[in-house]
């Protein structure tokens, strides 16, 4: 369990957009800005899958992602933590049903945390990381799926 205090800590992000229209990803991108300073909260982009802590997934997942999202997951050190960020990575957003489509990143990956919005703020994304934190904490972070 050392391993979980320096990643409430500390923890390391790794981006991975699973497809769609990429709304999600400039806000994520925008949530680890200096304006936002995610810093303060020990976060950094990881820079590598093999260093990552916690995977943030945005967008839908297809076919052909869900090999490389499963694959991504199974790199990472344990233990691993899942961010789904979006409508799109949630429940697969306005492309469900779509034959490509699996649908969320749950799907695929153990969720540890949803954050809703199409796409969410920035504010909105470092909450939910955040909720992550005070579950390692022991802290009340759980909540249910949105609807």
């Amino acid at each position: 369990m050392e391993r979980v205090k320096i990643i409430r800590y500390s923890p390391w992000l790794v981006h991975f957009n699973t497809g769609a229209c990429n709304g999600c990803d400039i806000e994520v991108l925008a949530s680890i800005t200096p304006h936002y300073d995610p810093e303060r909260f020990g976060v950094r982009l990881a820079p590598s899958v093999r260093h990552g802590d916690v995977l943030v997934v945005t967008g839908v997942v297809t076919k052909k992602a869900a090999e490389r999202l499963k694959r991504l997951y199974e790199q990472m050190p344990e233990p691993k933590f899942v961010v789904a960020v979006g409508a799109c990575a949630l429940s697969g957003g306005v492309f469900q049903g779509s034959y490509p489509v699996v649908g969320g990143a749950d799907k695929v990956v153990k969720v540890d945390v949803y954050v809703p919005g199409c796409p969410p703020r920035p504010e909105a994304i470092l909450e939910g990381i955040i909720k992550l934190l005070k579950k390692l904490e022991g802290g009340d972070g759980d909540e249910p799926k949105p609807g």
